[in-house]
């Protein structure tokens, strides 16, 4: 029986998942025969020792034949050891496949994270590049945090992390002050996810782009409707303020 498995395979769908179950099987297989053979010996020694005692009890005139078997015992003994050693070998690479197979099984798994206060399943690579681009937010690093989440959002449009990156990659386009791309990545928020509880955040950023382009008119009717559809939210307050700076019309 060959160890031969669709290595090369995608592990990322059913057939790929059958072949790790196969795998296994032909694993446990392999050492139940194994246990079979040192079993086969074990009895095949049983009756030599049989046959030892025999001659030993009184018919030592075999001669020859006692030294005969007495070098086939140890002939047997010998196979066993080896048969015991090849086990043990067996059973080191079965830990070793277990423990890459499911390594890679868990990289298929979700995980559980908690997005927006409800707790969702998330695909274990989707995580991680969330994680990753939010990682150059948070240090500062706003055009590498750019290309990160214009990525996630690229190849994770259904994401449950979706509207928080759109959030935070209209703020890194504040960040490094392109503004017009600022406005649109807040607006595509406000357009795909108009339930966000980022919302009324994303309008903000984006009066506060309008005002940056000195765009004021247009500033001016976006920190009303803050206060119009989110009076009493935070951004509410701040809009308010806002509004009151940037004086008459």
């Amino acid at each position: 029986m060959s160890l031969a498995a669709p290595s090369q395979a995608l592990f990322g769908d059913e057939e790929a998942r059958k072949a790790i179950v196969d795998l296994r099987d032909q694993v446990a297989q392999l050492q139940k025969d194994h246990a079979a053979r040192i079993d086969e010996l074990s009895q095949r020694m049983d009756r030599i020792d049989t046959i030892l005692q025999a001659i030993q009890r009184g018919q030592l005139e075999a001669g020859g034949q006692f030294d005969q078997l007495h070098q086939e015992l140890a002939k047997l003994r010998g196979l066993i050891e080896q048969v015991a050693n090849d086990v043990a070998t067996l059973q080191k690479r079965n830990r070793d496949l277990y423990s890459d197979l499911d390594a890679r099984i868990k990289k298929l798994e979700p995980t559980s994270v908690t997005v927006e206060g409800k707790s969702v399943q998330v695909e274990r690579d989707e995580q991680a590049a969330y994680e990753s681009a939010m990682a150059s937010f948070k240090a500062n690093d706003f055009r590498t945090a750019v290309g990160a989440l214009s990525a996630f959002l690229a190849r994770y449009p259904q994401s449950p992390h979706a509207s928080a990156a759109q959030f935070w990659l209209g703020s890194s386009y504040y960040a490094i002050k392109d503004y017009r791309s600022a406005i649109a990545a807040q607006q595509a928020l406000i357009d795909h996810f108009p339930d966000s509880p980022r919302a009324a955040d994303a309008l903000l950023n984006i009066a506060a782009s309008q005002i940056e382009l000195n765009d004021k008119k247009s500033a001016r009717a976006t920190l009303s409707k803050i206060v119009t559809d989110f009076p009493d939210s935070d951004a509410a307050k701040l809009a308010k303020e806002r509004l009151s700076s940037l004086g008459p019309k």
